[in-house]
């Protein structure tokens, strides 16, 4: 369990030394074109497309493709990411080195598919690293103070809370937003009450968490789990090859980010993958 916990965060670790305490430096370039480093993934509603949220920007992979175009010009580091609507999605991170804004980011809004971020709270304050939305109800975890952010209000106002250990991820029990499971130092941890309390729910199995009709886990090794949480342990059902770098989930479709910068999918809860997005730029 220990190994599982180090090899997690070595990688999540790797990620934010990219965006870390400072905006991210970039500029328009040929190399620019190209993912590097997945902090985040979503699908649009609108038509289907893979959003990809980087080090560099953010990019779209129109369904039935395997390839990425940039969404804007921007260059904002965008470190936490989840898409909450159509052409609506909400971030964190760094900005652009280009725009006069504070290194941290706090909650921002695209309501046009990620051609404009608006500041909606927390700017200059918070550098959001896991950030998972369901309807008003919101997650965020900071970075730099390691604390749990709650919103019932769409991100307006915020309540802070200090979870039992370092939170690797959270995921958002689809039928009940205050419901959810974290991952992190001592394993799996559930809260029926939106982060007030925890209980011990594994600690056996830790990872990147996506939670659709099953809650399912990625550990550092590639390892997929799979559990109703409440019913019994987690069984191992298959094995990706490669590195996690985020996990999302679209109704039934789960979504795996790796640190080469391809993103694979799941239709079937897990158990067998296929490729949705070439690699990039590692």
């Amino acid at each position: 369990m220990a190994r599982l916990v180090a090899l997690l965060l070595a990688l999540l670790s790797g990620v934010a030394a990219c965006g870390g305490d400072r905006p991210a430096v970039s500029a328009p370039s040929d190399a620019g074109q190209e993912i590097a480093h997945i902090h985040g993934l979503g699908v649009d509603p609108v038509d289907d497309s893979l959003v990809i949220a980087t080090h560099t920007g953010l990019f779209s992979a129109p369904a039935g493709t395997t390839e990425s175009r940039r969404v804007s010009d921007s260059r904002q580091d965008t470190m936490g990411f989840t898409v909450v609507g159509a052409d609506e999605y909400l971030g964190s991170g760094h900005p652009d080195a280009r725009e006069n804004l504070p290194p941290l980011l706090g909650l921002i809004r695209s309501e046009d598919g990620g051609q404009k971020w608006d500041p909606i709270s927390l700017l200059g304050e918070v550098d959001f690293h896991v950030l998972r939305a369901q309807g008003k109800r919101i997650y965020g975890v900071d970075s730099q103070s390691g604390h749990l952010f709650v919103s019932a209000d769409g991100g307006d106002t915020w309540r802070r809370r200090k979870p039992p250990g370092a939170l690797l991820d959270i995921a958002i029990d689809p039928d009940d937003p205050v419901r959810v499971v974290a991952s992190g130092e001592r394993g799996l941890l559930l809260s029926r009450d939106a982060g007030n309390s925890w209980r011990p729910l594994s600690d056996r199995v830790v990872g990147l968490l996506a939670w659709t009709d099953a809650l399912t886990v990625v550990d550092g090794t590639g390892g997929v789990f799979t559990a109703q949480p409440g019913a019994g342990g987690f069984e191992r059902i298959a094995q990706v090859d490669g590195q996690p770098a985020a996990f999302a989930s679209h109704g039934q479709e789960l979504l795996l980010a790796l640190h080469d910068n391809t993103v694979v999918s799941s239709p079937d809860g897990g158990r067998s993958w296929e490729t949705r997005l070439t690699a990039g730029v590692p």
